[in-house]
């Protein structure tokens, strides 16, 4: 190391990576249901619209207990 070359400091934070999920899959076959059901008939709108719902609400409360697991403060 030269003069020039300033100390690289150490890493902060992990960094984090949510586990594997089926849920953007399912929120994907839920969207595609419902806008077959716009084209089509009433029935398919309202699966879709239940498996997307359903698979958002899941979802958001997923990440909501995930981001509530966080440590509270960093050190820097």
């Amino acid at each position: 190391m030269t003069e020039l070359d300033k100390p690289v400091p150490p890493a902060g934070e992990d960094i984090h990576l949510p586990g594997n999920s089926a849920q953007p899959l399912v929120l994907t076959v839920g969207v595609t249901i419902l806008l077959i059901g716009l084209t089509t008939t009433w029935w398919l709108i309202l699966v879709g619209a239940i498996i997307t719902i359903g698979t958002l609400v899941a979802w958001i409360r997923d990440a909501i207990h995930e981001i509530n697991e966080f440590p509270l403060h960093s050190d820097h």
